[in-house]
């Protein structure tokens, strides 16, 4: 592990604020106030964290070509491990007021179906399909970065339903806590950048991770040059724009907000 883990740090507290800002809206979209407040105000404590280390709070250019733009500043560790920690005691509170809360397991479960067999073929990716049941997450599948050297679950839920993916969500921000604090407890001292080169080579070039709404590809041509000739980015938001019409399939006006935002679809990450 070198760059990578502070790099992986940084990637799964977005996964959390990701989440948590899905959830706000969420909870607007069905008419749950507290269900908005409380997740705007507990990713405060994640933004903070990435103000602290990269010096913005969302739009920060912390990764670089060779590792990171700094190391992570005195006390950050320790606090990181704290907020963790009361963020999960957090979610079981969500849990209770809301997931758990008849007036929406009654609007959730059952509604905008989406089978593992669709959610193939249309080619869904991140929560939306690991709430159909098929566990798939680059993370695992085709370790990079540091990811190949930590402990975590692939979290799946089996009912391809609003409540499976809504879970999902609420699974992987428990599965991104542990994670960060197993990143800081194995995080190695030495440098945090190699020398990058200031070319772009010549060639064909295509890599993917998985973001918060899950695989984000890259695919970069160069000729050697200081900018590439093409690059071409997709996200999930886009891969994920085919399975709304599925879930809305059959089910009622009122409805609509609870499938449609269970898939997490942003169209302004969507176009690219």
């Amino acid at each position: 592990m070198f760059t990578e883990a502070r790099s992986e740090e940084r990637n799964e507290m977005n996964r959390i604020m990701s989440h948590l800002y899905w959830l706000s809206i969420y909870g607007v979209f069905l008419g749950h106030t507290t269900m908005f407040m409380w997740p705007l105000g507990d990713r405060e404590l994640f933004i903070d964290l990435a103000e602290r280390l990269t010096g913005a709070r969302i739009t920060y250019s912390y990764l670089v070509p060779g590792g990171v733009r700094r190391d992570l500043p005195a006390g950050f560790a320790e606090e990181a491990v704290k907020r963790t920690e009361y963020f999960e005691k957090r979610l079981d509170e969500y849990e209770n007021i809301f997931f758990k809360n008849p007036l929406f397991t009654s609007r959730a479960k059952g509604v905008g179906i989406l089978s593992s067999e669709r959610a193939i073929a249309l080619g869904s990716t991140g929560p939306t399909l690991r709430g159909s049941g098929v566990d798939r997450d680059l993370r695992k599948d085709e370790p990079y970065a540091a990811y190949g050297e930590l402990d975590f679950k692939v979290r799946t839920r089996p009912d391809g339903d609003s409540y499976s993916r809504a879970m999902v969500h609420m699974d992987e921000m428990r599965e991104s806590s542990q994670l960060i604090r197993q990143i800081l407890e194995k995080l190695p001292t030495g440098p945090v950048r190699r020398k990058a080169p200031i070319v772009v080579p010549r060639g064909e070039a295509y890599g993917r991770v998985e973001s918060a709404r899950g695989e984000c590809s890259f695919y970069m041509i160069g000729e050697g040059g200081d900018k590439p000739y093409r690059a071409r980015f997709i996200t999930g938001s886009y891969r994920n724009m085919a399975a709304i019409s599925e879930v809305l399939k059959g089910v009622r006006l009122a409805d609509m907000p609870t499938s449609w935002w269970s898939i997490d679809y942003w169209p302004v990450e969507a176009d690219r």
